[in-house]
């Protein structure tokens, strides 16, 4: 692999943005995560451009590792796509990435490595290579600028056009983001 290339976790090409700040293993940003496709289709991908952007938070103990996966995806070729693939199946397997009460359980005995293969087993993607990419680190850096930035200290957090939406969550049905989107 030569030169960097993270393709931008957006979907849609409308004006109106709606970023989404999504921790991969909080239960909270897997049920907004999983409610995206929806949110676009209903909107319309000619009226809103969705963007996901990544906050990752130390009590989720396997979260930078697991931050680091999907960026490298995003790297690959398809890199849109291959990182929607590993988020997606970091989402469907959330318990096996995650820690009992953010302090013991199975995952006291995983590995980072280990981590980086369950990703790649569930779901197809060949991250390891760019994994271990240094200059990956300058992507994960924006990522958590950008989020110190505008406040952000949770998971999920909403920005509808560049402002947060402290009142949205990830329990809200699609009409009530949508209807925010739209006004």
């Amino acid at each position: 692999m030569s030169e960097l290339n993270a393709q931008p976790l957006s979907w849609g090409h409308g004006p109106a943005v709606f970023e989404v700040f999504l921790e991969p293993t909080c239960p909270y940003s897997v049920r907004a995560f999983n409610k995206l496709d929806a949110l676009l289709a209903q909107v319309g991908e000619d009226k809103l451009t969705v963007k996901i952007r990544l906050q990752s938070q130390p009590w989720h103990l396997f979260s930078g590792v697991i931050v680091r996966c999907i960026l490298a995806a995003s790297t690959l070729p398809d890199g849109k796509a291959a990182a929607r693939a590993v988020l997606k199946a970091v989402a469907d397997h959330r318990e096996e990435f995650e820690f009992t009460d953010h302090c013991s359980g199975p995952n006291m005995d995983a590995t980072p490595q280990q981590i980086i293969d369950r990703i790649e087993s569930y779901s197809g993607v060949q991250l390891a290579a760019a994994f271990a990419r240094p200059e990956l680190q300058s992507e994960i850096k924006w990522h958590c600028k950008y989020a110190r930035q505008n406040g952000i200290h949770v998971s999920p957090t909403f920005l509808v056009n560049g402002l947060v939406q402290a009142d949205l969550g990830s329990g809200d049905d699609i009409s009530v983001w949508a209807q925010r989107i739209l006004a």
